[in-house]
């Protein structure tokens, strides 16, 4: 079921009460299409009448279908699913960015994780550190500022088999990222 959470910033910013959304996806019969052209529909509906149409049409999209029982939270259009953590430090985006670098290099548990040699990356809005876990999914950890000063590291694993494979994954970098945090204060 979708929570509120999700469905009031979407009544915001479109204008348009979760039941016009709901009556939408009947009359465009949404429960015959895919995530594609549901997407598709939904950001035909918006275009230029919001900014960040498409954007904003797969949050309509996902939050459907969780209502509409087609997809768990997390779950991701092709099944799997995807989990996310993070947390905000007092240290510039680059200075985390390398802290995590040295910290993930000898890390234990992180190299338990890992599978692959990790590739980096990085523009002024994000730096990212990403390679495949040994189960087969892909780890991608950011940092980004944060208004007001410092920035936030950022885990993402992508491609989790069920949600019990989610949580578990959760916990886990949780931890690690509870520890490298600790680390740096």
């Amino acid at each position: 079921m979708t929570s509120g959470a999700r469905i009031e910033p979407i009544e915001r910013a479109t204008g348009r009460t979760w039941q016009w959304w709901l009556d939408f996806m009947t009359s465009i019969g949404a429960e015959q299409l895919d995530h594609a052209a549901i997407a598709l529909r939904v950001e035909e509906e918006l275009r230029g009448e919001i900014e960040s149409a498409a954007w904003w049409a797969q949050g309509i999209t996902v939050a459907w279908e969780q209502q509409s029982g087609r997809r768990l939270p997390g779950q991701r259009a092709d099944g799997t699913f995807q989990t996310s953590i993070s947390k905000t430090t007092g240290l510039d985006m680059q200075a985390l960015a390398e802290a995590w670098r040295t910290f993930a290099s000898s890390d234990a548990a992180v190299q338990a994780q890992i599978s692959a040699e990790p590739r980096h990356s990085g523009t002024e809005k994000r730096i990212n550190w990403r390679t495949k876990g040994r189960d087969g999914v892909a780890i991608t950890i950011s940092s980004e500022p944060r208004k007001g000063g410092g920035s936030a590291l950022v885990v993402q694993v992508v491609g989790n088999p069920s949600p019990e494979a989610n949580s578990t994954t959760k916990a886990t970098w949780s931890a690690i990222l509870s520890r490298f945090i600790a680390t740096i204060q």
